[in-house]
């Protein structure tokens, strides 16, 4: 029985202090050993309602590790083979496919269909399920059985080498369970140990472009027939996207109040106006295609709650939006692309196309009268 008055974050801090925080003196030095399997099932069992990503960050451990804790009792370890994994999951029918970063959660309902395999990029161009995977970033993986009041939750949850998630494949009601069990138990790995092993993963930080570099990017942006092209131009000239957006002139990207993302999202719902809203991990970009509906903000979320599509933003994670536009051989394309205080990229959005159109009158209408910043992110 807890303690009267005693909070879930306090509790949190009593169970890392007293099972979690082994102290090892070394010299001058003081370090705190990470919480094992044990401690962080105890710890999750005195904070059954705080969700398993941010109890994890308050241990001090990633996702897949605490994950891990739970091998051979919740939890199965599986090989990651992604023609196996996505080529297969068709059979198991309709799922939640769910792709997050630290400001959005984009989740989609459907049928895994029309996988096509490659070492460096696959892809699912189902019409519903459309993702773009990276398979160097799919290193862990596990099958989760979680026990809730109405009943036990499937997944499957893979990870990067950090151990932070990539994608997650949820279970619904109209799912085939005997055929999950089925692709599940031809994925189990010979180690089904709690032990996880972990490597850091370095991170870039975006700085503004040498002048040199500046003119060379104005030079390829502006040739540009297709925006698939703008990945290797930055690849070629060694820039982040926000690198490239903060450096290119105002002809090609420009700055607007982090608000007008929600404006246009309400714009967009109430034209009945098809868009493409693409969110992605270190591994996995995953694509809405179609017209949004129902918006609810809650606190600092906008959300979208529409029958097949689901998105949760933190709208106060946004430190910068940006209008862009690339030229293409069918006239020019237009996104807004919003990112984070370290100029990660949160989310962006296009006007769905016609395959050979130029882009909808309407999308570009919206995005071109999104009222502009004063203040230059560039400087």
């Amino acid at each position: 029985m807890g303690l009267p008055g005693v909070t879930a974050a306090h509790s949190i801090w009593v169970c890392v202090r007293t099972c979690v925080a082994n102290l090892i003196m070394r010299g001058s030095k003081v370090q705190i050993s990470k919480p094992n399997a044990a401690e962080i099932r105890h710890a999750r069992s005195q904070n059954p309602k705080l969700r398993e990503r941010e109890l994890a960050t308050k241990l001090g451990v990633s996702e897949a590790e605490f994950v891990a804790a739970w091998c051979g009792q919740l939890v199965q370890r599986l090989k990651v083979d992604m023609d196996a994994i996505f080529g297969g999951l068709e059979t198991v029918g309709e799922v939640m496919a769910l792709t997050r970063n630290e400001s959005a959660v984009h989740e989609k309902i459907g049928v895994y269909t029309d996988y096509h395999g490659s070492p460096h990029a696959s892809m699912m161009l189902g019409g519903e399920i459309d993702t773009r995977m990276f398979p160097k970033h799919f290193v862990h993986g596990f099958a989760v059985s979680k026990e809730t009041e109405n009943g036990t939750k499937h997944s499957l949850q893979f990870f990067d080498a950090s151990g932070e998630a990539t994608h997650k494949i949820h279970a619904r009601a109209a799912t085939d369970l005997d055929q999950w069990k089925r692709l599940t138990e031809s994925l189990l790995h010979e180690d089904q140990s709690t032990r996880f092993d972990g490597a850091a993963i370095s991170e870039t930080q975006s700085h503004p472009a040498p002048q040199t570099v500046a003119q060379d990017l104005r030079r390829r942006w502006e040739r540009m027939t297709d925006t698939h092209q703008f990945v290797m131009i930055l690849k070629k000239l060694g820039l982040s996207r926000h690198q490239a957006v903060t450096t290119i002139s105002d002809e090609f990207a420009w700055p607007i109040y982090p608000d007008g993302v929600a404006a246009m999202l309400r714009h967009a719902a109430n034209d009945g106006l098809p868009i493409m809203c693409f969110v992605g991990s270190r591994g996995c970009i995953q694509i809405h295609s179609g017209p949004i509906k129902n918006i609810k903000p809650m606190g600092p979320w906008l959300n979208i709650m529409d029958r097949t599509f689901h998105l949760h933003l933190r709208m106060d994670h946004i430190a910068e939006a940006w209008a862009v536009r690339k030229p293409t051989d069918k006239g020019h394309v237009t996104s807004i692309e919003a990112y984070d205080q370290q100029g990660n990229l949160i989310i962006q959005f296009f006007g769905k196309r016609i395959e050979g159109q130029d882009e909808r009158e309407g999308w570009r209408f919206i995005v071109e009268n999104l009222p502009r910043t004063t203040n230059t992110y560039a400087a």
